[in-house]
């Protein structure tokens, strides 16, 4: 589902080191975004270089890089901007844990954005936010989907403040259509596992359990990366180098309210699954115990009727060689009548013993 890239061990610190997609370097694609109030300006851009042209004007400048096969172009972006090189190493090396760095030039931001795709299989990469005060900088690792087209809309059709206020307005907007989107992703989890909860209780197989294994994975993944977004939040809340206005604040708050019920809703899940797995394990127990109930009724009743043929069964001599008979040697055999008077001896004989188990709730 989400995926860890790490540089070598021992290599040295900043080390930046390309994304290789099937052994190839895929250089990135770059969408520019500026606005104003009256101003909305969207742009693919193939020269970095350009870059350095919206660095200082009045406008906030939002740079999109999907990809992070480009070291140089990432080393470029981090001169233009004052990136320090140890920022840039933590993009490019995905799998971070959600965190926020306050710097004299900066605000970074590293969140795990989580997503369904059409095949409705939970995925998820790591998104990060450079912003100061009239720019903002996202590093995406593949950009084939994300979920910033709400807020993209908003910027293009001038809804809401989004277009009056700076680029800390932008960030937060950003961080909040990635919490916002854990939501449908949890709320199909859930459902999930609500239709797996009504197949236990019927008929529990290990297909089930395998299904219940992969949603408490999925869960604990998200949960590493919710938990700390919540301290995102909180430290953005007290930034203290004035990059974040107090009216953007006020809307954090409700962000990192947010991460609070994604908590709740992440370990109601975790427990509903653990819940499940005690259920299933039950179901089994119990299954097993009703299958061997109606196996030991079974050889309860053969066990006397087993008796039965076995003592008819016993190949003793009912007469001597002279011819002269036997009469403590099972005169039964003599009866004209004795097979059927058996037969009948032991159907009575499994009919009493049904009746009886019926009587002590046996069956």
């Amino acid at each position: 589902m989400f995926t860890k890239r790490h540089g070598p061990p021992g290599s040295p610190p900043a080390t930046l080191l390309p994304h290789l997609v099937d052994g190839k370097v895929r250089k990135p694609s770059v969408q520019v975004i500026e606005y104003d109030r009256e101003h909305f300006v969207e742009r693919d851009v193939t020269d970095l270089k350009e870059l350095a042209t919206h660095l200082d004007n009045s406008k906030v400048t939002w740079i999109n890089i999907d990809g992070l096969g480009d070291v140089e172009a990432l080393t470029l972006l981090g001169e233009k901007f004052k990136l320090h090189p140890l920022a840039l190493e933590d993009v490019l090396n995905t799998g971070q844990r959600p965190k926020v760095e306050l710097t004299a030039d900066y605000v970074f931001i590293v969140a795990q954005m989580v997503y369904q795709d059409k095949a409705r299989t939970i995925c998820g990469e790591q998104v990060s936010v450079f912003f100061g005060k009239n720019f903002l900088i996202t590093v995406q690792e593949e950009g084939t989907y994300d979920v910033f087209d709400p807020v993209r809309e908003r910027i293009r059709t001038g809804r809401g403040a989004i277009r009056k206020v700076k680029a800390d307005y932008l960030a937060y907007a950003l961080l909040d259509s990635i919490i916002d989107h854990y939501y449908p992703v949890l709320e199909a989890v859930g459902n999930d596992i609500e239709e797996l909860e009504d197949q236990l209780l019927n008929k529990p197989s290990r297909e089930m359990m395998h299904s219940l294994h992969e949603y408490k994975r999925s869960l604990t993944q998200m949960r590493r990366f919710v938990w700390p977004l919540r301290d995102v939040v909180n430290g953005m809340l007290h930034d203290p180098s004035g990059y974040i206005t107090p009216p953007t604040k006020v809307f954090l708050r409700d962000c990192y309210d947010h991460t609070v019920q994604l908590m709740d809703l992440v370990e109601s899940y975790k427990e509903l699954t653990t819940s499940l797995m005690e259920l299933y394990h039950s179901s089994v127990g119990l299954r097993t115990n009703e299958v061997m109930r109606v196996l030991t009724v079974i050889t309860s009743i053969f066990i006397p009727l087993t008796f039965i043929v076995g003592v008819y069964g016993m190949n003793f001599a009912p007469e001597t060689a002279d011819g002269k008979k036997l009469p403590l040697n099972m005169p039964e055999l003599y009866s004209p009548y004795g097979y059927l008077i058996v037969m009948a001896l032991m159907a009575l004989i499994a009919i009493g013993q049904l009746i009886l188990f019926r009587k002590m709730k046996w069956l």
